[in-house]
């Protein structure tokens, strides 16, 4: 059984508009779980920066980043982000190129932890449902011609409103969806807009939205969590 989790961090800006790392850090400590896929990772403008230091995380957690990064100052690609458990192995990984109006990616990485081999992939999807739609086919595409076969869990931010059409349809056809629940907005949680989708090689065997006092008022969106049986 291994946990994993996703959160859009809004770069470390809470709802009191304090941009605090630190206490992003804690709330994924709260979670606990062994992989955790992160969007708006990085700053947005200049150098587009890492928000959470690199030695914060390598003194103060027990996760490393996977390393996609494409610029210098970055952990991940387009602020997605994966973490993973020190001694988890990563035994590959890249970004993904996704069709955009405004700079989009998705990381994928397949990774060796509790001693099960498993293909993760973090996404942050566009706003328009057009787009969303031909994001979501690359990304899938993308697994297809994988040559190798993995269970595969796909977590992030789908900016997806509806609650079975638009991409979220195109993504069931190969994925089941972990019942986590509504985790925006972080005041009031309405909308499902984060999910976790794993293949039907694995099982889902809980999940949940986090909502401690530390991450109702850390970003605009709550994370998530499931845990998988592979």
């Amino acid at each position: 059984m291994i946990k994993v989790a996703s959160y859009n961090m809004h770069k470390s800006v809470g709802l009191d508009r304090r941009r605090d790392p630190e206490r992003t850090l804690n709330v994924l400590k709260e979670i606990d779980a062994d992989i955790i896929a992160l969007q708006e990772a990085d700053r947005r403008f200049g150098r587009r920066m890492s928000v959470i230091a690199p030695h914060l995380l390598d003194e103060h957690t027990d996760w490393k980043p996977v390393p996609v990064t494409m610029r210098p100052m970055s952990m991940g690609w387009h602020g997605n982000v994966l973490l993973v458990r020190k001694d988890a192995r990563i035994e590959d990984c890249e970004p993904i190129h996704l069709p955009a109006l405004e700079p989009r990616g998705a990381v994928m990485a397949d990774i060796r932890v509790k001693g099960a081999l498993v293909r993760v992939v973090g996404m942050h999807l566009d706003l328009s449902g057009l787009w969303r739609r031909r994001q979501a086919h690359m990304i899938m595409s993308h697994v297809d011609s994988c040559a190798r076969r993995l269970p595969t869990v796909m977590m992030g931010d789908l900016n997806e409103w509806t609650r079975k059409s638009g991409c979220l349809r195109d993504f069931a056809r190969g994925f089941d969806f972990a019942d986590c629940g509504p985790s925006f907005h972080a005041r009031r949680p309405v909308a499902r807009l984060d999910r976790i989708m794993v293949s039907r090689d694995a099982k889902i065997a809980a999940a949940g939205v986090h909502a401690s006092a530390a991450a109702r008022t850390a970003s605009d969106h709550l994370p998530i969590w499931a845990e998988i049986s592979l």
